[in-house]
C-alpha cells in the first residue's frame, strides 16, 4: 500500500469543492493540505497558477493566489488540480503596442487567450498581468484560438473594456487573418467568400487567394471575417472541403510540423478614446 507521502507525490489530477467548517484550518494552504493528497508546496504552486477558487458567504467565486489567505466558516473553497497542465511552461506573448487604456499583444500558438478553472498561467491574460507586475488591471475583449497565433487586444480599465467590446459587438473592428489551407482554392471558391450559416446564424468570411503551391498542394489565403461565430474560419474551410493545415479539430488528416496554419495578422478600428483610426499588423510568415 502506498504511503501518504507516496500519494502526495503521485497525485495527477483532482477536483474538490468543500465548505469550511468551524474547526477547519484557518488558511487556504493548510485547509487544502489537510483535505487533499497534495503537499503544501503543490498547493502553493496550484494557487499561484490559478487553480484555486474561493467563494465567500457573500460574494462571487474568485481565484485566490495567496497561500496565507484567511478562511471563515461557511466559505467555499475549490481546487482543480491537473499536474500535467500546471507543469507546462507557457510560450511568451509579445506586447506590440501600449495605448495606455488598452494594449495589443502578439499571442503565440499554444497560449490560451484566457485560463480555465484548472489554471490560467498558460493564458495571455495572466502573462500580461505578470508583465505589468499586477500594477495594471487586464480585461479580455475578444479571444483567439489556442492553436492560432495573432493579435489580441486587452483593456486596462472597465470603461475601456466596455468601449472596445462594443466595437467588436457592432462589427466596427476589421479583423484580418492569413491561413494555409488544403488544396487549390482558386478552382472551388466562386465569389471570393464563404457565406454559410453556423449554429443557425449567418456567417460570412471574405477570402482572397494569394497563391497556390502545387508542391505542397496548399493555398495561402488572406481573410476578413464579417461575423464572429465560434471557430468560424476553421469550420468554414472544413465545410467547403479545404481545411486549414494543421487544424487538430477540423480536418485532422492535415497535420504538419508547424502546427495550425492560421494567424490573426491585423486589427483596424477607430480608437474609442482619441477617435483616430489605428491599424495594428504583423507578418505571419505562412
Amino acid at each position: 500500500m502506498a504511503s501518504p507521502k507516496d500519494a502526495k507525490t503521485q497525485m495527477q489530477k483532482l477536483s474538490l469543492t468543500k465548505t469550511v467548517g468551524p474547526n477547519d484550518p484557518a488558511t487556504v494552504c493548510n485547509f487544502l493540505n489537510e483535505y487533499t493528497a497534495l503537499s503544501k508546496s503543490q498547493v502553493k504552486d496550484a494557487m499561484a497558477k490559478g487553480a484555486v477558487w474561493l467563494k465567500k458567504q457573500k460574494g462571487k467565486q474568485n481565484r485566490i493566489r495567496r497561500a496565507t489567505a484567511g478562511l471563515r466558516p461557511g466559505d467555499t473553497l475549490s481546487i482543480y488540480y491537473d499536474k500535467a497542465l500546471l507543469s507546462k511552461s507557457p510560450p511568451r506573448p509579445e506586447r506590440i503596442s501600449d495605448r495606455g487604456r488598452y494594449s495589443v499583444w502578439l499571442k503565440p500558438p499554444g497560449l490560451m487567450s484566457q485560463g480555465t478553472k484548472y489554471g490560467d498561467h498558460c493564458s495571455l491574460l495572466r502573462q500580461a498581468a505578470l508583465y505589468f507586475k499586477s500594477k495594471r488591471k487586464v480585461y479580455p475583449i475578444h479571444r483567439l484560438d489556442r492553436e492560432a497565433a495573432g493579435l489580441v487586444v486587452l483593456a486596462h480599465d472597465k470603461a475601456a473594456a466596455g468601449r472596445l467590446s462594443r466595437l467588436f459587438q457592432k462589427q466596427q473592428i476589421i479583423k484580418r487573418y492569413t491561413a494555409r489551407v488544403l488544396g487549390n482554392l482558386n478552382a472551388t471558391l466562386p465569389g471570393n467568400k464563404i457565406d454559410l450559416a453556423l449554429d443557425g446564424k449567418s456567417a460570412l468570411t471574405e477570402v482572397t487567394v494569394d497563391h497556390y503551391d502545387p508542391k505542397t498542394g496548399t493555398s495561402r489565403v488572406s481573410l476578413v471575417i464579417r461575423t464572429g461565430r465560434k471557430h468560424q474560419i476553421r469550420r468554414h474551410f472544413e465545410m467547403i472541403g479545404h481545411p486549414i493545415m494543421g487544424d487538430p479539430r477540423y480536418g485532422k488528416g492535415n497535420k504538419n510540423k508547424e502546427g495550425m496554419q492560421l494567424a490573426a495578422t491585423a486589427l483596424e478600428f477607430e480608437c474609442p478614446f482619441d477617435k483616430k483610426k489605428v491599424i495594428f499588423e504583423y507578418t505571419s510568415g505562412l
